[in-house]
């Protein structure tokens, strides 16, 4: 039975006039409904400049029967039944500099009203290079607890992403005390043929080295997750119901093989193998000498292309080119393997750690579609992942989720093949469905995100598509919270995809008149801008 209210109320948003100030949220276009515990409102919402303002008016005052299902015309419900919807907090939610929160009013006020939205939680990336930056073992959580306190009072989940890489935008560098190992041991970073060092993630070869004065990376990443389970202790398996384990660049499992990007801001390339580090060669080389071929080891493939050459401007990745031959069976075997017991030491270091939190393990994998219409796929290779058109390379990523339990998180769930240039003979959705059935073979439940944080034509309608039918996922996080999220350009749309998953089709009673769609108002002052970096 649905529970109706009589009346109306109101419910400001944010704890000052600054704080409603800094959000710049905007007044949707039409009107705006959702089911929250099945309640059913209508909405008329008016935007000052001083404050925000929701006014909730009552649809009626009697008990729904649910409608029939429409078998007869075979039409779907819009609700996406089971997903969970989360959106991410900023990327630097929390300062470099000063560990405490960026904008907190900002953040405070946008919590609430993705709460009347309707959202279930927020998603928020806890950097390795802030909570252990100056020091091994010193550890400093203050700007992150508050966080989870803020996202607890309101009511919110709190999905976590432990961050062992860094970013460039915004700058968030490894750790201060790793960066000064570095300098004088830069063999703990990937390093590409012509000799450039990668040094926003350590390289896998280190994973079981003692390179991080007398310890191994794997001994520091237990450390820094104990610590996380012990100072959150408060929050989870109530409030923090999830956390995703880093696994490499931008947190996904692969090489950095993209990281340079060509002179002419086109990607047409498909990126370079990332093996030419001293552990890497030294990896190399023992297991082509224990193969008999001990030339084999000497270094990567000499005929593939680089970062801003298209991939068949050399011989490896053309049809009869290397890739398929004994030498490129070895080599992109031994690559990928080297990547998936990376993942695998990881999510298990995940999962034998907060095993018994009530939280649920995540770990994300990229979603390499460019040139996914070939025969070598050469973007997915030079990634780690050994997939052509001859060999499936991502059922051995699933069977590693699933030996530990874990489930995966997808991105690229707003792309469609209409909107990728037709040059590098992308596929996004066919690379996603391969992806998603390797995972239903192998009982590994899926997550997803967007790609794109400033959008892309047709994204909503992307994203509702691979949430509906066959690829019913649990939960889809939204990136990311921002200027730009909370701009008179995108809340609106952010606000009707969200109506679109919760809410059910409406009976004909519940539908707003003419005039009250007519009455809507947008009223927003220019000084309502959001000084939050979008991230």
């Amino acid at each position: 039975m649905e529970v109706s209210v009589i009346g109306s109320s109101q419910a400001k948003l944010g704890a000052s006039d600054l704080a409603s100030r800094e959000v710049g949220l905007c007044n949707p276009k039409n009107n705006f409904r959702f089911l929250n515990d099945r309640v059913s409102f209508g909405r008329n919402i008016r935007w000052k400049k001083a404050e925000i303002r929701f006014t909730l008016r009552a649809l009626q005052t009697e008990p729904i029967r649910e409608e029939k299902k429409r078998s007869e015309s075979g039409t779907r419900s819009k609700t996406v039944d089971g997903v969970r919807l989360f959106v991410g907090l900023p990327l630097d939610a929390v300062s470099y500099d000063c560990n405490s929160i960026n904008h907190a009013r900002a953040i405070a006020a946008g919590l609430k009203a993705l709460k009347l939205l309707g959202v279930e939680g927020v998603e928020l990336p806890i950097w390795w290079g802030i909570v252990e930056k100056d020091a091994m073992g010193e550890y400093n959580w203050s700007g992150y607890l508050a966080i989870a306190e803020m996202v607890q009072k309101v009511g919110l989940k709190l999905h976590v992403t432990l961050c062992f890489h860094g970013s460039k935008k915004p700058n968030i560098p490894l750790p201060k005390w790793v960066s000064q190992i570095g300098e004088s041991q830069p063999s703990i970073f990937f390093k590409d043929r012509s000799g450039q060092h990668y040094k926003e993630c350590l390289s896998l070869a280190v994973d079981n080295l003692p390179v991080l004065d007398g310890k191994t990376p794997v001994q520091v990443y237990q450390s820094f997750c104990e610590s996380f389970k012990s100072s959150f202790s408060p929050f989870m398996g109530s409030t923090i119901t999830s956390i995703s384990m880093g696994l490499g660049p931008d947190g996904e499992l692969r090489y950095p093989s993209h990281h340079r990007l060509p002179s002419n801001g086109k990607t047409l390339g498909a990126g370079e193998f990332q093996c030419y580090d001293q552990n890497m060669l030294s990896f190399l080389k023992q297991h082509a000498e224990a193969s008999g071929n001990p030339l084999w080891g000497l270094g990567g493939p000499h005929d593939a292309a680089t970062y801003d050459q298209s991939p068949f401007s050399s011989g490896f990745f053309n049809d009869g080119g290397s890739w398929q031959s004994t030498y490129g069976g070895f080599f992109l075997s031994w690559y990928s393997n080297q990547l998936i017991t990376h993942g695998d030491c990881l999510l298990s270091l995940a999962s034998s750690t907060f095993g018994d939190s009530g939280v649920t393990i995540y770990g994300k994998i990229p979603l390499m579609h460019s040139w996914y219409g070939t025969r070598s796929h050469p973007s997915e290779l030079t990634a780690g992942f050994y997939n052509t058109a001859n060999r499936d390379g991502y059922e051995p990523v699933a069977q590693t989720f699933a030996k530990n339990s874990c489930k995966m998180i997808l991105p690229g769930m707003d792309l469609s093949d209409v909107n990728q240039p037709k040059e590098n003979h992308s596929s996004a959705e066919l690379l996603l469905a391969q992806i998603m059935a390797a995972c239903r073979k192998h009982e590994v439940k899926v997550s997803g995100q967007n790609s794109s944080e400033s959008g892309v034509p047709g994204g909503f309608e992307q994203i509702k598509k691979n949430l509906s039918g066959d690829n019913v996922l649990d939960l889809f996080t939204y990136h990311r919270m921002g200027a730009s999220f909370f701009s008179p350009e995108h809340f609106p749309s952010f606000t009707e995809f969200v109506r679109s998953l919760k809410q059910p089709e409406l009976h004909s009673d519940d539908l707003p008149t003419e005039e009250e769609e007519g009455a809507e108002s947008t009223v927003m002052s220019h000084e309502s801008s959001v000084s939050m970096q979008a991230a």
